[in-house]
């Protein structure tokens, strides 16, 4: 008689790394990265470690929770596009209701460490925890998912403010959050060139698709509308000249993402993409030394 095969806790824990991403940071840093310009400008300089760490992990639990409810969503999807074929809710390896289960236990977790920075944080906490959880869905309604990403990604901008001041200042994260909702289109329209055949052929849509041969422009458009906000926002906050440093070397990076996708090829679409890691640091770089 054949015994039962033993159950692989390794393989699943591997498994599970793929579902959650946590192999491939880039989606962690690209929502890290408006949350720290959030904390220094909402505190004028240096937020403390306390909040520094609080926030740090709330945003890895949330792009992880992220991750989890994007894949349970475009399972039925995943299998037909090359780059997801192998992602484990595709293929069988993860049962749908382990990811929702993740998910679940991820932004309970979030919650858990936002919890101690009081009632008008926690009072965003919900909105936020609705748009991650809708975003993956709006791909089978509207041609613009990247916009609704574009909120759920600034989402940490206003709990960044309400951290530091107890109160959201609305003009300058309402500010903050147009910059970064415009830097949020233009690098997941680069992410979504790479897929954007399959994506057609199995009817997933993203402004990769609406912009069609306007791609290019929209996306370099996108990364100007970006800097341009974020410049009249440091004007109007009387930042040192270390910010426009910053911005000054992020537009070259945009340049340069223009030159990787000049022929559209996925490969160079997804260096352009992954490349916006960068921009975003430098941004960062800038606004903290011009609060030194």
């Amino acid at each position: 008689m054949s015994s039962m095969p033993a159950f692989d806790w390794r393989a699943r824990l591997v498994d599970y790394t793929h579902l959650l991403r946590l192999q491939r940071p880039i989606g962690a840093l690209l929502l890290l990265w408006p949350t720290l310009w959030a904390l220094w400008l909402a505190a004028a300089g240096w937020p403390g470690w306390r909040l520094l760490a609080i926030f740090t992990a709330g945003v890895w639990l949330t792009r992880s929770a992220g991750c989890a409810i994007n894949d349970y969503a475009d399972r039925g999807f995943d299998r037909h596009i090359a780059r997801t074929r192998e992602r484990p809710l595709a293929v069988g390896r993860i049962h749908p209701a382990e990811a929702l289960a993740l998910f679940a236990l991820l932004m309970l977790g979030a919650l858990a460490v936002a919890w101690p920075l009081g009632p008008a944080v926690l009072r965003l906490a919900l909105p936020g925890l609705l748009l991650a959880a809708i975003y993956p869905f709006t791909k089978r309604v509207t041609q613009l998912p990247q916009a609704w990403l574009g909120v759920a990604f600034s989402w940490g901008i206003p709990m960044a403010y309400a951290a530091v001041r107890g109160q959201v200042d609305w003009g300058e994260a309402g500010t903050l959050m147009l910059a970064n909702g415009l830097w949020v289109i233009a690098f997941d329209t680069l992410y979504a060139m790479v897929d954007r055949d399959d994506d057609v052929r199995v009817g997933v849509k993203s402004t990769a698709i609406l912009f069609g041969r306007a791609d290019r422009l929209v996306v370099g458009l996108c990364h100007l509308g970006c800097l341009l906000v974020l410049a009249a926002l440091g004007w109007r906050e009387q930042l040192r000249w270390p910010f426009y440093a910053g911005l000054a070397i992020a537009a070259l990076l945009a340049a340069r993402q223009q030159r990787l996708i000049k022929n559209r090829e996925p490969a160079e679409c997804f260096s352009a993409f992954l490349d916006n890691n960068r921009f975003g640091a430098v941004i960062f770089a800038g606004l903290v030394l011009a609060l030194v």
